[in-house]
């Protein structure tokens, strides 16, 4: 139970990718086992090197099981274990597929071309050459020393590209939750500083009464009148006075609270990953510092002018209602964010690469045996 907590305090990532590499592991280490008491059989220096090759191959597997123990390093834990946890299993299962006979790797090969077409592009030479040879291997014709080298290169290139592929995503989740927490500061900033000096940059409009007898200072909070005749700077002094602390505060919480909303309008579009790094809440996350601070940004354009034909807003309810407004418009913005995670996701997920046979090799399958595919 104790390991299980410490475990679970430590690991960011996702549990089942955990439990799955744990299950691989196991998986491997058993077809280890099995090749070693058929290799004892064996006489010769063929028999040491392959021993040799299959006790490598459970050190990989060691490295792997340690990279996602609960006893390692936390730091560690930051779903970084899940990718290299895979990098060990893959150096261990290429050292199996290097120990293997000819008759043994004949069943992996499927597995092998599946992968190659995954993470390779259909125009890599290497994933041609192996292709190739795969679909020329059979029973009685299995690949030699050397193609059994061209698909370990392949193989080797190919789980290196889901590596870069993996730390891409990890990459961009890295940078959008620093840019996250860069707003979130930000915007807590301007709210202390709003409550430190409420008439510095109030969030007030001086619109006229109906009968244009005298102007009013509207602010989210509280509304203060002006007398008729009050010069500007009377008038900052009434608008300074109407300024409460809580301005700032109610008008990032109104933005917030309509970014949360797009957050969610957004959902419908934003696939799930099955990366160990949360993408999707991640994305969600970065819309609500910038909810916030887009009303506060929206408030202050409107005052400065910037919108013609709204240079005064008539009561609080209107300026909350525009806050609502420009909370949800943060989405303009991170629209763009949004788009390059999908983009990302896509470049890394399973078929990126297309799995379509080259033509090359389809037109000399199609002379060797007469059929297509």
């Amino acid at each position: 139970m104790n390991k299980w907590l410490r475990c679970r305090t430590s690991e960011s990532g996702s549990w089942e990718h955990r439990e799955g590499i744990q299950a691989r592991i196991s998986e491997l280490r058993a077809l280890l086992n099995d090749r070693e008491e058929a290799y004892r059989e064996e006489e010769g220096p063929e028999r040491g090197r392959k021993e040799k090759l299959l006790e490598e191959a459970r050190g990989e597997l060691e490295k792997a099981e340690d990279a996602i123990s609960p006893d390692h390093s936390p730091r560690y834990k930051n779903a970084a274990h899940v990718i290299v946890g895979r990098i060990h299993i893959d150096a261990a299962h290429n050292i199996l597929l290097r120990s293997s006979k000819n008759s043994e790797a004949l069943p992996m090969l499927p597995g092998v071309l599946a992968f190659l077409r995954e993470h390779l592009t259909p125009d890599d030479p290497r994933r041609i050459e192996a292709e190739r040879i795969v679909l020329a291997a059979s029973e009685e014709s299995p690949p030699s020393e050397v193609q059994r080298e061209v698909l370990l290169e392949a193989m080797g290139v190919a789980r290196q590209a889901r590596v870069d592929e993996a730390m891409r995503v990890r990459s961009f989740v890295y940078i959008v939750w620093w840019i996250m927490l860069g707003l979130t500061a930000l915007a807590v900033l301007i709210t202390i500083l709003g409550f430190v000096d409420p008439g510095a940059v109030p969030l007030c409009f001086t619109p006229e009464e109906p009968n244009g007898s005298e102007k009013v200072a509207v602010c989210p909070v509280e509304m203060d009148r002006i007398p008729k005749d009050a010069d500007p700077a009377e008038t900052r002094e009434v608008v300074a006075g109407a300024a409460q602390g809580a301005d700032y505060l109610i008008i990032e919480l109104v933005g917030l609270v309509a970014a949360s909303i797009a957050a969610a309008a957004a959902l419908r579009r934003m696939r799930g990953t099955s990366t160990p790094f949360a993408v999707p809440l991640t994305l969600a996350l970065l819309k609500l510092p910038t909810g916030a601070l887009t009303a506060v940004l929206g408030i202050l354009l409107m005052r400065g002018g910037f919108v013609p034909g709204l240079t005064n807003l008539d009561s609080s309810s209107q300026i909350i209602a525009w806050a609502v407004i420009f909370g949800y418009a943060q989405q303009v913005f991170t629209h763009f964010v949004d788009n390059q995670a999908q983009s990302i996701l896509a470049a890394g997920g399973p078929g990126a690469a297309t799995s379509s046979t080259p033509k090359a090799v389809a037109a000399e399958t199609v002379g060797a045996d007469g059929f297509s595919g």
